[in-house]
């Protein structure tokens, strides 16, 4: 209960907390907290879900390599005038299975981290820097929190951002499109049976390496003097995925939602300017 619980405040921070700003001048750091709600399915192609109400932590620190924001953790390594090369985290939640009629009696599904090189290429920017597409290509180891390596997950997407849009501006409106290729270790460790957990409805099966699926994320956001709003939903599509004939995979497409709101307890007399010149992963 408690990896549960510490997964879904990560994960509600990761994908609710996201911040997006022009050129401007900011705080080097803000501290804060709120609460949120997110529907999460128990894994992708799973017919079951569960709705979380997510305290969410806020920290966001802007330095000139070490990021906190909307991408998660993040290190710029290199950075030129068209492109960035970073180190990125996400988390993945976890799932009961005796919680889930598809994996009864099986092992449960621990929280997962994933942790790589991200490549960023602005391909358009506006003037004003507040219409914005890039490419981003990140390669991500991932383990359990158990410190369990399962593999590695690879998703290109196109990402476009719309900034301070909206009735007195401010709203920020973002959307990422494009495919996942994974390991066989990582599938295995969603979609695989052994022969111990076999069943005569859950046959012995084996997933191999390839193509994961395809992925559309939206979110919106806007950013108040004290405090934060933020929604998202994010649509996953596994029609054609290595592992669609899985006995553990019972629909084809996954729906992840979730919105909540954070007041700004704290913020550092230090202020930097930041340059919103990449779409942070």
């Amino acid at each position: 209960m408690r990896k549960l619980a510490l997964c879904a405040v990560l994960l509600g921070w990761g994908i609710l907390t996201s911040v997006s700003t022009p050129a401007a001048q900011e705080p080097l750091w803000e501290i804060g907290g709120g609460i949120g709600v997110a529907s999460i399915p128990d894994y992708r192609g799973s017919d079951e879900r569960h709705t979380y109400v997510l305290p969410i932590p806020y920290f966001v620190y802007r330095g000139d390599r070490f990021k906190v924001d909307r991408g998660g953790v993040r290190s710029d390594l290199v950075q030129t005038d068209g492109a960035v090369l970073d180190i990125s985290v996400n988390l993945g939640p976890p799932a009961k299975s005796d919680k889930n009629q598809a994996r009864a009696g099986m092992p449960d599904l621990d929280p997962v981290i994933e942790a790589g090189p991200s490549v960023q290429w602005l391909l358009y920017a506006n003037q004003n820097r507040d219409r914005k597409l890039a490419l981003l290509l990140p390669m991500h180891a991932v383990m359990t929190t158990r410190f369990e390596y399962i593999g590695w997950l690879f998703s290109p997407r196109l990402n476009v951002d719309f900034l301070n849009l909206g009735p007195g501006s401010g709203w920020d409106l973002g959307a990422a499109v494009g495919p996942l290729y994974a390991s066989e270790k990582y599938h295995d460790y969603y979609y695989e049976v052994r022969q111990e957990f076999a069943t005569p409805t859950r046959p012995v099966y084996e997933a191999r390496a390839g193509y994961s699926g395809s992925r559309v994320t939206l979110s919106l956001s806007k950013h108040f003097p004290s405090f934060w709003v933020g929604a998202f939903a994010r649509y996953d599509r596994l029609n054609g995925a290595v592992f669609e004939d899985s006995p553990l995979m019972r629909t084809d497409h996954s729906l992840m939602a979730g919105f909540g709101v954070s007041w700004i307890f704290a913020r550092s007399p230090e202020r930097v300017e930041v340059k919103s010149e990449f779409i942070n992963p």
